[in-house]
């Protein structure tokens, strides 16, 4: 089964952004963000949209799918 993959903390490192700075700017709880960077948690197609727009880039940037 694919598992998805995420760049948010490499992203989050190139603008110097905090798990909680960017829980703020997406409207979710730090928590969330730190188990998406674990890969623990799959985001709505909105949360995955807005972290998208936060780093000006593209969904498929952010998050991949590995085999």
């Amino acid at each position: 089964m694919p598992e998805l993959k995420t760049k948010i903390k490499e992203f989050r490192a190139s603008k110097n952004l905090k798990q909680g700075e960017l829980a703020e700017l997406v409207n979710v709880r730090r928590e969330t963000i730190i188990r998406l960077e674990k890969g623990q948690y799959n985001p709505s197609l909105k949360l995955a949209m807005d972290i998208a727009k936060v780093f000006d880039t593209t969904v498929e940037e952010i998050f991949t799918f590995e085999e």
